[in-house]
């Protein structure tokens, strides 16, 4: 019966632009919370880094410890700054042109970190053979692995929503299909 495939279509294609827009509606709500996290404790999280490296090392005298911690605070600013805005721009793009993760984002605030460190002639540590494989370019063991360490628990929840909504996004778009399925074929 036609008629019976074309409504049927019909009601799929609304549940398809439905689950779209909800998919959207999770991703902004995940991506505004994650800009809000780091905008709060992306400076503080590069200072407590910088801090826990340098206290556990150890050998720096009061003056180069204070430069440090000032380069710290300064980094730790600039850092915060620049992720947020590299997160704004991530999240600007369409779902399907999104190459980067917000993890990967929030995780390079480690760069400054590393560089506060290196500047102040910390040496590098001796690493996990995971963590050393899997972040090559943290040296002194800063990556943080949830953006709940920025001091905000509801981010990695915040997160998760962002990688539903964008797993909503883009199932729907292929026709609704699972992971390995394909596109539901059309009814002609």
């Amino acid at each position: 019966m036609p008629g019976a495939d074309h409504d049927r279509d019909a009601a799929e294609g609304r549940g398809e632009a439905e689950a779209e827009v909800e998919g959207h509606a999770l991703m902004a709500d995940g991506a505004q919370r994650l800009v809000v996290g780091v905008r709060a404790g992306g400076a503080r999280w590069v200072e407590a880094a910088v801090r826990r490296v340098l206290d556990a090392w150890g050998a720096l005298d009061g003056p180069a410890r204070s430069a440090a911690d000032a380069a710290a605070a300064a980094a730790g600013a600039e850092s915060a700054q620049r992720v947020a805005g590299e997160l704004e721009a991530l999240f600007a793009l369409d779902a399907a042109a999104q190459r980067a993760t917000p993890l990967e984002v929030i995780r390079s605030l480690r760069r400054e970190a590393t560089e506060v460190l290196r500047t102040a002639g910390v040496p590098e540590v001796v690493r996990d053979e995971y963590e050393a494989r899997a972040f090559p370019d943290d040296v002194y063991g800063v990556v943080l692995h949830s953006p709940a360490e920025l001091g905000d628990d509801d981010l990695g929840g915040a997160l998760l929503a962002w990688g539903l909504g964008k797993a909503k996004v883009l199932r729907s778009r292929a026709g609704g299909a699972g992971p390995g399925e394909g596109p539901r074929p059309t009814r002609m």
